[in-house]
C-alpha cells in the first residue's frame, strides 16, 4: 500500500564525528538542543504524512510512502548520536546536556464534516 514509515521505525543514518572533535562541549550542547528541537518538528511532520496516507489509501487504496520528512528524521538522528559520542568522548558534564524538548502542539484535525446548508456564504 506503500505507507509511511512510523517514526519509531526510523533509525539514525550514519554521521561521523570527525567534523564535532574541534567544537567545545557548549557548542555541542547547543548544537544537541537545535536538533533535538528539528526532529521533534520532523517527528510531527511524519506523523501528518502518515495520518495523510492513510485516509489516501483509505479511497485510492495506495499510500504516498516516505518523503523528505523521513530522509532528514533519519540525519537528525544520526547528527545527535553523532553529537553524544563526541560528549562522552570528550567527557562533558552531562549538565550540558539539553533536555527532552517539550513536544510541538499538533496541528487540530480538521472536523469531520460540515453542515453547509445550515450556513450562509452571504456577509453580514
Amino acid at each position: 500500500m506503500n505507507m509511511p514509515t512510523p517514526t519509531a521505525q526510523i533509525t539514525g543514518s550514519y554521521s561521523s564525528g570527525i567534523k564535532y572533535e574541534t567544537h567545545s562541549c557548549s557548542s555541542l550542547a547547543s548544537e544537541l538542543s537545535s536538533l533535538a528541537r528539528r526532529e521533534n518538528q520532523l517527528t510531527i511532520a511524519q506523523e501528518q504524512r502518515i495520518k495523510t496516507s492513510q485516509m489516501q489509501a483509505f479511497w485510492w487504496g495506495f499510500g504516498q510512502g516516505d518523503g523528505i520528512e523521513a530522509a532528514e528524521l533519519a540525519n537528525v538522528r544520526g547528527e545527535k548520536e553523532a553529537i553524544r559520542t563526541a560528549m562522552e568522548s570528550k567527557k562533558c558534564d552531562p549538565s550540558l546536556l539539553p533536555l527532552p524538548a517539550a513536544p510541538v502542539a499538533k496541528p487540530a484535525d480538521e472536523p469531520k464534516s460540515r453542515n453547509w446548508s445550515a450556513t450562509s456564504n452571504k456577509p453580514n
